[in-house]
């Protein structure tokens, strides 16, 4: 199954969080913080939205920073996915 958004929405799959840290720790599941960085999988059209024209400037395979608490989970065929509007990323990790 495929994952269309609609819209300035942009679908992402979260990148994997740190497992050690750079002292080589290695943590626990619940000390690990929600990851930030996820991969683009889909981008909505864009269009008019509450009378504003938005231009998707962002594309599939990109690597982004969002907004830490932004968007919806959702688990779709095993894998989880987070729906953001354009507007919650943050940058573009290049």
């Amino acid at each position: 199954m495929k994952l269309k958004p609609l819209f300035d929405r942009v679908v992402l799959r979260m990148v994997e969080a740190e497992e050690t840290t750079k002292s080589g720790i290695i943590l626990a599941g619940s000390a690990k913080e929600k990851p930030q960085i996820a991969e683009i999988v889909a981008v909505g059209p864009g269009g008019v939205i509450d009378g504003k024209e938005v231009a998707m400037t962002v594309k599939e395979g990109q690597k982004v920073i969002f907004s830490k608490y932004s968007g919806t989970e959702i688990k779709l065929d095993g894998e989880e996915y987070t729906v953001v509007k354009q507007s919650d990323i943050l940058a573009i990790v290049e």
